[in-house]
């Protein structure tokens, strides 16, 4: 492929419209006029890709696959979804598919900043799967969220992270919220999670503040904030390792793979969250098992990101999922322990322990 990035998308066209179409989605995604247009040579020497190829598809679509210069990008996270999504994105009959990048884009683009690798050394857990939950519901105050991850903390998870939809409400406000989880959990091996959102401006603020608070890791949606922002938040100097959350991800047209596998762990993302099939969304086993794959892919240049399923993981089917995605994989449950009501810590506890067993056997 040389210096350029490779693209594939399903596009849904009759046979005989096929090869127009693929030529009219190469020419949009950068110099959006047709090629009887391009009067000067070095425009076409510069930034002019090339369809590479057409396979027919499934009900009338069709993968094309198409190659442009990497300096198309400007070597620029913001400007590599305009070359990826730009047009193609308000064209109803087209799905971004896939994305192959070239080395030299890693030069750019930071990939996780710790890792699988990282956020072990940072929980302490060497071999099992990580556990994780969230902080819920919206609407409680600052005291009772910490309540909630101190009892978390106790029973044995490993990273207690808000809820994405937790921000800064008056009646739970960043600050507060943040002193609650790292009061709660202090002198425990438990992560706190504080989640961050709001313009980049008030993000970056919130950063500074949960670092200085002594946070280890932090939340945020790149969709919300903006994956840009989720680059530079990744290439901070004094910057920490990032959860992803998938919220807003759903309205793109293009695979799951793509955007949460591919661009969050690219842009910087050290663990992604998303659906686990069977709860309540409706991501199904074989993307599910394409997004762990994807996220932990080896690569020169990207450290691996931990799979998060999520979205109603069933408790009493944990080894199952354990079983599914392995040990590299940090397994968010939240709903099945909440139902617990009273007796959450017992519940949360015989959930540490069950994980604990199950990993074993699966190394014995």
């Amino acid at each position: 492929m040389g210096d350029a990035l490779r693209v594939t998308y399903l596009v849904r066209a009759a046979a005989r419209d096929i090869e127009a179409r693929a030529e009219s989605l190469l020419l949009e995604q950068t110099v959006e006029l047709p090629r009887s247009s391009l009067r000067e040579p070095a425009v076409v020497e510069r930034v002019l890709g090339q369809v590479e190829r057409v396979e027919a598809g499934s009900e009338g679509s069709h993968r094309v696959t198409v190659t442009h210069p990497l300096v198309t990008t400007a070597f620029d996270p913001a400007q590599l979804l305009n070359v990826l999504f730009g047009n193609s994105s308000l064209q109803p009959d087209v799905v971004l598919a896939d994305v192959e990048l070239p080395d030299s884009a890693f030069d750019w683009l930071p990939g996780p900043r710790a890792g699988v690798a990282g956020l072990r050394a940072l929980t302490g857990v060497r071999s099992r799967p990580l556990l994780a939950t969230a902080l819920k519901p919206m609407g409680l105050e600052p005291k009772q969220l910490g309540a909630l991850c101190r009892t978390f903390a106790a029973a044995g998870i490993d990273l207690v992270k808000d809820d994405h939809g937790l921000a800064d409400h008056p009646f739970c406000p960043f600050e507060a919220r943040l002193e609650a989880g790292l009061r709660a959990t202090e002198g425990t091996p438990t992560l706190y999670v504080p989640n961050l959102i709001g313009t980049p401006e008030r993000v970056l603020r919130q950063l500074e503040t949960a670092r200085a608070g002594g946070a280890k890791a932090v939340l945020i949606s790149p969709m919300i904030v903006g994956l840009p922002l989720l680059h530079q938040l990744a290439t901070l100097p004094d910057g920490l390792p990032i959860v992803a959350h998938p919220s807003l991800a759903g309205v793109l047209r293009a695979e799951s793979t793509v955007v949460l596998g591919k661009l969050f762990r690219w842009y910087g993302a050290d663990a992604v969250i998303f659906p686990h099939a069977g709860g309540r969304f409706t991501f199904d086993m074989e993307t599910c098992r394409a997004l762990a794959r994807t996220l932990r892919a080896p690569s020169s240049r990207a450290r691996p990101s931990f799979p998060v399923p999520a979205g109603g993981l069933d408790v009493d089917r944990v080894e199952e999922t354990l079983a599914f995605y392995g040990a590299d994989s940090i397994l968010l449950i939240g709903r099945g322990l909440y139902e617990a009501g009273e007796d959450l810590y017992e519940r949360t506890r015989a959930l540490v322990a069950r994980v604990a067993r199950a990993a074993s056997a699966e190394r014995a």
